[in-house]
């Protein structure tokens, strides 16, 4: 009796490991030192990918370039980027489809102690751009500038375009007048006593736009969904999973509060809310409200931004639920 005991365990054990070896695996391109990997790290580490059903194995790449040529090329499955770039990407004949991750967007913040009230204080002033003249927030905020104050943002003002490392220094020191960075360096130059004049969030929706379509977004091959029928709707899931612990549970933030760089209690206290803030309703994307976001961009930025994505590319948006 022993014996048929030990043997029937060994068997549960044997299949067992079997089972988890034939779940799909997902390899997620990300940055060193990305803020999606606090997502992605809380899915692995709480075992919510095999809770639904397939393996994550997080990949680290040195910048935004290499994590997209690893998708293109095979090496990796999946990675985040801005649902425009991806649509343009699918224009031109990719097959990339988008899992909704993120509405975290940036905005402008002034330096302690500034009197700039509106955009329109900022005329003669220098301003503090990271991500370039095509930059997303960027566009919007002047776009929102010539709405309500009759003001050419870009012809009334100074750019100064720099990486976000140095924006975020720079605009500490007080070089700028004000200053546009990716939202985690604004959570530290707000954590560090600079003030948000206007979000981005807010401008959108005084546009006309959705506030709540997220702007940012995993994305896969549509042949390497096709190949694990149900697989996008497992990730999203343990998406969503990931981020109902985030935000409810602060241990959770404890256990990726080592992957935040964060300098201080209200550094890590502002990169938290602000990443809450982020978190989009669930669902699948509105493709008739993106489509508004994207009429916005291709008449700001053009083609060099969007490419040939006159309009939101049938089958772009995964249809999650």
């Amino acid at each position: 009796m022993k014996r048929f005991l030990t043997v029937l365990a060994l068997g549960c054990v044997t299949a067992f490991g079997a089972a988890a070896q034939e779940l799909p695996v997902i390899r997620a391109a990300v940055l060193k030192i990305g803020t999606v990997n606090w997502e992605l790290s809380t899915i692995t580490e709480q075992g919510l990918d095999e809770k639904h059903g397939f393996r994550l194995e997080m990949v680290p790449y040195a910048d935004n370039g290499a994590t997209r040529l690893a998708v293109e090329g095979g090496e990796a499955d999946m990675a985040v980027a801005d649902w425009i770039w991806v649509a343009r990407q699918r224009a031109a004949g990719k097959d990339y489809v988008v899992v909704p991750y993120s509405r975290a967007v940036g905005g402008l913040v002034v330096p302690e102690g500034s009197d700039v009230e509106t955009l329109a204080d900022l005329e003669g002033g220098k301003i503090g751009i990271a991500g370039g003249p095509l930059d997303k927030s960027w566009l919007i905020l002047r776009a929102f500038a010539q709405q309500e104050y009759g003001m050419d943002l870009a012809a009334q003002t100074e750019q100064v375009y720099g990486a976000p490392p140095l924006v975020f220094k720079s605009g500490l020191s007080g070089d700028y007048a004000g200053a546009i960075n990716f939202w985690h360096f604004l959570a530290k130059m707000k954590a560090a006593g600079m003030r948000e004049l206007i979000s981005v969030e807010t401008a959108a929706e005084a546009l006309g736009l959705d506030p709540d379509v997220p702007l940012l977004g995993y994305y896969f091959k549509e042949e390497f969904l096709a190949q694990h029928e149900g697989l996008a709707q497992a990730f999203y899931e343990a998406s969503r999973d990931a981020k109902q612990m985030l935000s409810d549970d602060p241990a959770a933030w404890e256990a990726v509060r080592p992957q935040m760089n964060a300098q201080s209690d209200a550094q890590f206290d502002q990169l938290r809310s602000d990443w809450i803030a982020g978190v989009p309703a669930r669902g699948a994307v509105d493709a008739e409200a993106a489509g508004k976001l994207l009429a916005l961009m291709s008449q700001l930025g053009g083609e060099e931004l969007v490419g040939q994505a006159d309009r939101v590319p049938d089958g772009l948006f995964a249809a999650v639920q």
